[in-house]
C-alpha cells in the first residue's frame, strides 16, 4: 500500500488526494506544515507527497515551487487538477433564527487560511462585512477551531470534507468568487506511480538557469522548443537566491521526456551554456466532476 504525505485532514489537498486515487487504498499521513509534507517523503517515511503548486485565482504557490527547486530533490510523478470548493461552516444551528432562516447578524468572526479567505472576498463583503477575519494555518485548522468554540459567533471557510469530519453545518456552499477556482497538484516522490485512471496527456517540467554573460539567451532557449514545435504550457521565472537579478526559468513542456524531439531541445539549450534540470516527466489528469463527489 502506498504511503502518502498531505496537508491536514479535511483540507483541499486531502480532498484532491482522495479524488486522484479513487477506490485504491492508500496510507495517508497528515502534516500541518508543507515543509513537513515534503520532508516526510525526503526522509523515507512516506512514498509520495501531495503538493499544490498553482491556483486559478491566486496563481503560482511560490513557496511550494521554491521548495521543489531549492530544498528537495523529489521528481514530479503525476499532475492533476481539482476544484477548490470552499464553504461557510459553523456549529449546527448557530446562525439560524427562530424561523429557521440564516441570520448573518450573529456572525462575529470568520476563520480560514488567507488564500481561501481571499477567494471568497465578494461573498464576505455581501453577507458579513463587519465580521472579523482571522487567519489560520489551514482551512481544516479553522474548522477545528470553530468546532471548539461554539456559541461565539465564529464560522470557518473550508471544505465539505472538513465539515463532515468535525460534525459541523455547512451554512452556504460554494462561496468562492469564481466558479472556475481550480488548483493544480503534483505528486512527488522517488518512484514512478501507477494510478487508477486514464491520463489526459504527458508533461515534462524543466528548470533552466541562463548563463550570466549571454545576451538573448532566453530567446534562444525558447527558440529551441519553438522550431521543433514543442508546445509550452507554462514559463515562469524564479530568483536563484544566489545573486540579485539572477533567475531560474521553470518551463512545462507538453511532451514526455521519451519523445523524439524534447531530448534534442534540451541538448541544444545546454550547448548555449545553460544549466538544465529535469523536475519530472509525468502523466497529467483532468478533473471529472461526476467521479469526485465527497459524501
Amino acid at each position: 500500500m502506498k504511503s502518502i504525505a498531505v496537508l491536514p485532514q479535511g483540507s483541499v489537498s486531502h480532498e484532491a488526494l482522495l479524488y486522484l486515487f479513487g477506490d485504491e487504498p492508500v496510507n495517508i499521513v497528515h502534516h500541518k506544515l508543507i515543509s513537513d509534507v515534503f520532508l516526510s517523503t525526503v526522509n523515507g517515511i512516506t512514498d509520495y507527497s501531495v503538493i499544490p503548486i498553482e491556483n486559478t485565482i491566486e496563481g503560482s504557490v511560490s513557496l511550494h515551487i521554491d521548495w521543489l527547486i531549492n530544498e528537495v530533490d523529489l521528481p514530479m510523478q503525476a499532475e492533476w487538477i481539482f476544484p477548490s470548493i470552499q464553504n461557510l461552516i459553523a456549529n449546527p444551528g448557530e446562525f439560524t433564527d427562530a424561523s429557521g432562516n440564516k441570520d448573518y447578524s450573529r456572525l462575529v468572526k470568520i476563520l480560514s487560511h488567507p488564500v481561501a479567505t481571499a477567494q471568497c472576498g465578494q461573498y464576505i463583503r455581501k453577507n458579513a462585512p463587519l465580521a472579523e477575519l482571522e487567519p489560520a494555518g489551514s482551512t481544516s485548522e479553522a474548522v477545528e477551531i470553530v468546532k471548539n468554540n461554539p456559541g461565539k459567533g465564529w464560522a470557518a471557510i473550508g471544505t465539505a470534507l472538513g465539515a463532515a469530519k468535525h460534525g459541523l453545518e455547512i451554512i452556504d456552499r460554494k462561496i468562492t468568487d469564481h466558479d472556475n477556482n481550480y488548483t493544480r497538484f503534483v505528486l512527488v516522490g522517488p518512484e514512478k506511480v501507477t494510478l487508477p485512471r486514464v491520463s489526459s496527456g504527458n508533461k515534462t517540467s524543466v528548470l533552466v538557469t541562463l548563463p550570466e554573460d549571454f545576451p538573448g539567451a532566453l530567446h534562444q532557449v525558447l527558440a529551441a522548443f519553438a522550431w521543433r514545435r514543442l508546445n509550452l504550457s507554462r514559463i515562469e521565472s524564479r530568483p536563484t537566491k544566489k545573486k540579485l537579478g539572477t533567475y531560474y526559468f521553470y518551463i512545462d513542456v507538453l511532451e514526455p521526456i521519451e519523445s523524439v524531439l524534447l531530448p534534442a531541445a534540451i541538448e541544444e539549450i545546454k550547448a548555449l551554456g545553460c544549466q538544465v534540470r529535469i523536475l519530472g516527466s509525468y502523466p497529467t489528469y483532468t478533473y471529472e466532476e461526476e467521479k469526485a463527489e465527497v459524501q
